[in-house]
């Protein structure tokens, strides 16, 4: 059998079987595997590449079965969804080759009896691809938007609805793009110029951000595991508007700094270096591994003043009432502003567990305030560009609070940016070029 296909078809089943997250499940097998790095790329792309074509490809395939795709037994399904992106999305990889190893899969991997199938069904797409042309026309405009772009037809009639068209199809577009890593410079050990010079000694292509002044966009380099400034903690992975979050927060040495929903720790961490390690941070989160997760990363990147506790932030107020000088709620939301980081993500959510969320995120807002200090800092932030679960939240808890004011959240960005007079931040992929992320800053009374 091909050793790239098998590994990426094992991480498809585990993706959407066994509900693994797609960037934790490619490490785990790539990590296992002992493939080339020309494997390894491959792998990637067609795991990443299928998950994101989610139901697409599962509309495709109804094109050529007589029967629900559902009811097709679960390896071969994704055998086929493999076939099927190499078929209609991957122009370098031959018919012959997609269908050849399609058919060696099934037969080493225990569905033999089944190859036969999966060698009908991919045939006929390479003969007759125009049974999976995409609808067009009046009526079918949002439907073939969501079926191109891989995107849940339901989001995309509600961003046609909040957006427009145009802006939903940008919207859309964005979320398909290779993302660029970013990473933020750990100020605690070296600075922006010497590390861009570190990661051009490794080989890795690299430039400053314009969005964060610690911030990197490294657009070509080697395995993350060899990656030494990354390794050694001079440089932790975070998104460049992620990166805004702390500075807006403004934490000085030698303050308490509450960080209510803190894993992974990327924001965490960019408190610490701003206080110069010198204070205290409580790191908050209610799952013992996502809190060692914060720890580690704490410790690669030197940081000695965050300590970790496992606590609901809906319970953050009432253990640590008017004791902090800012607190941070990067609130649990449904991540709509980096869905081309998490390629499964945009299938994984529901309309209806959105509509929910809002309540959730103002019950700890609600409790985040109550641990704030008169004259002290609350930050509410997310990674979403859902109207409701950021100025709704911030205007609702607003009217209700009125010992909290607004400020120009703006004003306390890093760099120079239209955004320097908004009250709130809100960054939107399709306008600004970066993942959608919310940021609002208040100050309780003195």
């Amino acid at each position: 059998m091909d050793k790239a296909r098998e590994t990426a078809v094992r991480i498809l089943y585990e993706v959407h079987e066994n509900g693994a997250y797609a960037n934790v499940a490619l490490a785990k097998a790539l990590r296992q595997a002992g493939l080339s790095e020309q494997d390894r790329r491959f792998v990637t792309e067609l795991v990443y590449g299928a998950v994101k074509a989610g139901d697409t490809l599962d509309w495709i395939l109804r094109q050529y079965v007589n029967r629900p795709v559902r009811k097709i037994q679960p390896l071969v399904r994704e055998i086929l969804h493999l076939g099927l992106y190499q078929l209609f999305y991957l122009d370098r990889v031959p018919a012959s080759a997609a269908c050849n190893t399609s058919v060696e899969l099934a037969k080493g991997m225990g569905v033999k009896g089944l190859s036969g199938f999966v060698n009908a069904v991919l045939r006929t797409a390479v003969r007759e691809p125009q049974k999976a042309a995409f609808p067009q026309g009046k009526g079918h405009a949002t439907a073939g938007l969501a079926l191109r772009s891989q995107h849940p037809e339901w989001l995309v009639r509600h961003w046609v609805k909040t957006f427009g068209f145009e802006a939903a199809e940008k919207l859309c577009a964005f979320d398909n793009e290779q993302p660029v890593l970013s990473v933020r410079t750990n100020t605690l050990r070296t600075t922006r110029e010497a590390l861009l010079k570190e990661l051009a000694d490794c080989g890795a292509e690299a430039e400053a951000s314009k969005w964060a002044p610690e911030g990197i966009l490294i657009r070509s380099h080697g395995a993350l595991d060899t990656l030494a400034p990354l390794q050694e903690g001079r440089c932790q992975v975070q998104d460049e508007s992620s990166m805004l979050v702390a500075h807006v927060v403004g934490p000085q040495p030698g303050e308490f700094v509450i960080d209510c929903c803190a894993a992974p720790g990327g924001k965490t961490t960019h408190l610490a270096a701003l206080m110069q390690d010198n204070g205290r941070i409580l790191a908050g989160d209610i799952y013992d591994h996502k809190l060692l997760r914060i720890e580690e990363n704490a410790a690669r990147l030197g940081i000695h003043i965050i300590e970790t506790e496992k606590i609901d932030a809906r319970e953050i107020g009432e253990q640590y009432e008017g004791m902090a000088d800012r607190v941070l709620v990067d609130a649990p939301c449904s991540g709509l502003g980096v869905l081309r980081r998490k390629p499964d993500a945009r299938w994984r959510r529901t309309k209806k567990e959105i509509e929910a969320l809002p309540a959730l995120q103002m019950a700890i807002l609600e409790s985040a305030a109550a641990a704030v200090k008169p004259g002290g800092v609350l930050v509410y932030s997310t990674c979403t560009i859902e109207l409701a679960e950021n100025q709704g939240v911030v205007s609702r808890f607003l009217e209700v609070h009125p010992e909290f004011s607004q400020e120009t959240t703006g004003h306390f960005l890093p760099m120079p940016t239209k955004h320097r007079e908004a009250k709130m931040v809100q960054l939107l992929p399709h306008i600004d070029g970066t993942d959608g992320f919310f940021i609002c800053r208040m100050k309780k009374k003195g």
